[in-house]
Order: C-alpha cells, then structure tokens, then sequence
C-alpha cells in the first residue's frame, strides 16, 4: 500500500511517495528527517506502524496494547515548539513500557491487580518525550513488575522472539525489543536494573542502552532516590539509539536524582566515532558467570575484527569478589521498598518469584546493607582506577544464546548448574551495582542464525564516548541489523 499525504501541500507533484512496509524498514533517523522536511505526515508513519502492528502481533505478542485515537490525535495537534531540540522527534511512532504510566492508556505493570489500571497522568519520562515530538503508539509487554529475564505475565501472555517464536525475547523489556526487531516500531522505551533492558537487546538483535541513574528521568515518585533501576533508549542502531537518548535526557526537579543533558549531542559524539577504542575484555568477569562455549567463539571473532581495525584489546578486568552479593542486597532493597506500600489485593498476585525477592529484600538487616554500601564504593573505586587505561569494558550481555520461551529462567550454561532464576543474568550486575552507563550491541548473527549482542561497560556519565564506541562495534561488524519477519515455529522444531 502507498501512504499518500491526507493533506498535501502546493507542490504535491514533486513529494515522494513511501509505502508503509518501506517506512518500516528505515532507521528512525532517516525517518525523522522525513518528518522534518515534510516528505511524509506524522498520520502516513503511525499508518504504516499500525499496519506492521496488525500483521505480526499474533505472532510475537510485544505490543498488546494500543492507544490509536491518542496517537492520531497528538499527530494532529503535533506541538512544535521543540522542534529545534537534537532529541525532536518529529511525530514519530514510540512504545512505552508497560511499567510506564501514560495517561489515560492501560497501564498494567504485567499483574492481574492493575489488569484495569487507566492512569490519570503519565509518567514525566513520557511528558518530555512527548513535548519533543514523540507519539506513543503502545504499551510494550513486560514481566509482571519487570521480574526476570522472560517477559511473560498473567495479563497478556508471553512476548516471542520474531528471529524464532519458540524461543526467549528475554525481559524485562522484551516487548520493546521484539516490536523493534520485527520492525513495528522505531524506538521503544526500556528499563533496566538487572539486564531488563540489556538482555532483551542482545536476544532480538537491537541496541540498548542503560544510561546513568538521573540521565533519563527517575524511579517512581514514592522511590525517588532509588538509583539502580533506570529507564533507557532502546532502538535498531547506535544512531536511532543516540537520537532517542537525546530525546530522553534532560532535568526535571520532579525527578531528585536528574541532571542536566550534556551541552553537546549524543548524536554528535556517534558522528564522530571511529575505529581506534581501548577496550578492556572479559570473558566471564573474572569467574562471576559461565559463558556457553559457541558464544565465546562468536565474541572472539568480533573481538578479532575490532583489533584488524584498529583497536586495542587486553584480556583484563578487577577483581569483584563481593559483586553478586552486593547487587542482590540492593536489588532486595528495591523491591522491599516497592512493596511495602501496595495493597493487598495486589500483592495476592504476585507470582512465587517475585513473591521471595521481596521476602528477601524484607529479611535484610542493616548490617547487610552498610556492608553492600561500602562494597559497591569499592567497586566503583576500581571501575575508575581501570577507565584511567581503558575506554571501555567490554564482556557478554549473558552468557547463552537465547533459550526456549516455555523455559522460565536458564537453568544451566556451560554445564554449570545455575540455583535461581538471577544467576544467569549476572552479567548485567556490574554497572547495576556501580551506577556506570552499559550498552548491548548487536554484533552480527551467530550459532542458528541468531543475533548475538556484545556488552560494553563505559566510564561515568560516559554516554557520548560509549555510544562513539558502540558505532564504532556496530560498523566493524557490518552496520545494524534488518528488521525481521517472524519465525514461527514451536519448540520442537527449534531444537
């Protein structure tokens, strides 16, 4: 189908003309610059994202709800008093996750007891994006509350991976990850605290980017001062995800950990990236987690391309000796603090394992929590002391490739056998812990033509250097990938 401007301008004759499937398939970049010229209408691009919408969704299941009269009414009444803002977005299409109240659109958090949650007010993350040219077009799936790294809940069902349905999109954010993989979308808002922005990112094939704690807005405002979750950019290249970052950053007093966006652009920094990084290297984190042999195989392949192309490799890292146990405690502490105020016929909900991580966060004593303090500060410390040689850290967003969707959590790598369902994330517990901007790049397909992504571990409020660097990754390897069609297979057939 070829979208046609519902209101064209004088010299019509001479506008190109964009088929919805051909809009779906570009970088937001490239689409935002449509918009800014006026080579195609906020109203042809949520079009041609509905339609992409409607067509894969009974497939993948990653953007269940809609809010399409609110999109074609903020389309129509596009404000453009931002639209000299590097992060100006132009009336393109995002999702928001389903974390992430927007007023007046379903709400549901993935948990039965918000099943019917309609927010009055949006989050103020949503508000600016929105102020800057941003047009929500959904909700994306999530765990219930964003526990784990599958994205399934008692509300919507279970987020599929487009690069093959049977399998894991990865969580929490998996719903934004898909729908911008199997191209419905062209940005999509995450949040990460242990990898739920990361992990999605490396199992779909996208980019996403886990800024430092006050870059993008805040927790929730009854846990303000909450810094180990946070919300991101996630996007098909380093380009979109810079631009989406712009778009994101910027002080708001409502938020009491947010500062102010850097005087230059993060999409300036990716412009002038190049080929030449220190990266520092490590395989499993100085035996923090296993890693499957076919995924160590990939990365050192890419690792090889980087050096061919003039970047520096040392195979090193800290010592972290206290680093899982002390992100566990601060990661109790959240959710014992989530908690504490939320009714009963909510909690009644909870599924077992969101049910024990806030038992667990309610059993912490103070010592344990003086202790996490001081341990996290030393391991802060140490990231510092290596950024004075490296300019990143680089090393497995996880250490499998993605793993049935019916399996809930990985329960063995490399033939360890893994206890709970936070051990084979553990990967994403370091720049948790240390509060330092961390990036998953896709970098190429892998073992069954599956992408594989790549971490990389920056330097405090180093965002515009670790989004340089990751263009950096993203060229070598042979630039972004394509937005897919789904796989649908069952289980059985993916074995």
């Amino acid at each position: 189908m070829t979208l046609v401007n519902p209101q064209p301008s004088s010299d019509a004759s001479d506008r190109p003309e964009y088929s919805g499937p051909e809009l779906c398939r570009l970088e937001a970049v490239a689409v935002v610059g449509l918009l800014r010229r006026g080579e195609v209408s906020s109203r042809e691009v949520l079009e041609a994202a509905y339609d992409r919408i409607g067509a894969i969704e009974p497939a993948i299941n990653a953007t269940p709800t809609l809010c399409t009269e609110r999109a074609f009414d903020a389309a129509e009444k596009l404000d453009t008093a931002n639209c000299d803002h590097p992060g100006w977005l132009g009336g393109l299409p995002i999702g928001i996750k389903d974390l992430t109240p927007v007023s007046g659109v379903r709400t549901t958090f993935g948990t039965p007891g918000f099943a019917d949650f309609v927010p009055k007010d949006s989050d103020p993350l949503v508000e600016l994006l929105e102020a800057r040219g941003g047009i929500v077009a959904g909700k994306t799936n999530t765990p219930e509350f964003g526990a784990g790294g599958n994205t399934f809940n008692d509300v919507f069902g279970a987020t599929r991976n487009p690069w093959d349905t049977a399998l894991n999109a990865g969580g929490s954010s998996g719903g934004a990850a898909a729908s911008l993989a199997a191209g419905e979308l062209w940005l999509s808002h995450g949040s990460d605290h242990g990898g739920s922005l990361r992990t999605p990112a490396a199992y779909c094939g996208i980019v996403g980017l886990r800024p430092s704690p006050g870059m993008c807005g805040g927790a929730s405002r009854d846990n303000g001062f909450m810094i180990e979750g946070v919300q991101g950019p996630m996007a098909r290249s380093v380009r979109d995800c810079a631009l989406f970052l712009d778009a994101m950053s910027g002080f708001d007093p409502r938020f009491p950990i947010s500062y102010p966006a850097p005087a230059e652009s993060f999409q300036s920094a990716v412009e002038r990236a190049d080929g030449r990084i220190r990266i520092s290297f490590s395989l499993d984190l100085g035996g923090l987690s296993p890693v499957d042999r076919e995924v160590e195989d990939h990365l050192r392949g890419v690792l090889s391309l980087l050096e061919r192309g003039g970047s520096q490799i040392e195979e090193t890292c800290p010592p972290f000796p206290e680093l899982e146990r002390t992100y566990r405690v601060l990661r109790g502490m959240t959710w014992a603090t989530m908690a504490r105020r939320m009714p009963e016929d909510i909690t009644r909900h909870f599924k077992r394992t969101l049910t024990e991580n806030v038992a667990f966060g309610e059993a912490l004593t103070m010592a344990d929590i003086a202790q996490a303090n001081l341990d996290r500060t030393a391991i802060y410390n140490a990231m510092v002391e290596h950024f004075q040689r490296f300019d990143v850290l680089a090393c497995p967003v996880v250490g499998c490739m993605p793993h049935a969707q019916s399996e809930e959590w990985v329960q063995e790598i490399n033939g360890q056998i893994l206890t709970d369902y936070m051990d084979w994330l553990r990967f994403a517990f370091l720049a948790s812990t240390t509060g330092l901007p961390a990036i998953s790049i896709p970098v190429g397909l892998g073992p069954r033509g599956l992408p594989v992504g790549l971490q990389l571990i920056g330097k405090p409020r180093g965002e515009a250097a670790l989004l340089a660097a990751a263009r950096a990754v993203e060229v070598a390897v042979g630039g972004p990938l394509t937005p897919v069609d789904p796989k649908v297979t069952h289980l059985s057939e993916s074995l």
